[in-house]
């Protein structure tokens, strides 16, 4: 019996986390560093299963916790031959803002569900 429930929770959860992220980007890695003044480089690693130009990961952002716009990088061109993948952008960050949160993009399903959350460094 034990082993028939463990068997059927495991199935709920891979289908579930596969599910949730079929065809959506996802964010694996962000690296940021000081530069001067409230400026940070935002090193983002996104892993998409780019298709061309009919379906690829097209853009990531950064926003504060209230979900507001500071900076966003686009994507020009699909990643086919290079996954996951980084590009870097320099953001400027708002005084007073510790923490900030990633999110990132897809031609097709839009903005993905999931989000990372950054403590910026001092």
């Amino acid at each position: 019996m034990r082993s028939a429930f463990l068997s059927i929770a495991f199935a709920g959860l891979f289908v579930a986390g596969t599910s949730a992220q079929a065809g959506s980007v996802v964010i694996e890695d962000v690296q940021v560093t000081p530069r001067t003044a409230g400026q940070y480089n935002f090193s983002v690693t996104l892993k998409h299963d780019d298709t061309g130009w009919d379906h690829y990961a097209n853009a990531w952002d950064v926003t504060d916790l209230q979900g507001n716009l500071l900076g966003k990088r686009v994507l020009h061109h699909p990643h086919v031959n290079e996954q996951p993948f980084t590009r870097s952008q320099v953001i400027q960050v708002p005084a007073g803002i510790k923490t900030v949160e990633v999110r990132a993009y897809d031609s097709v399903h839009g903005l993905s569900e999931q989000t990372y959350q950054v403590v910026l460094p001092d």
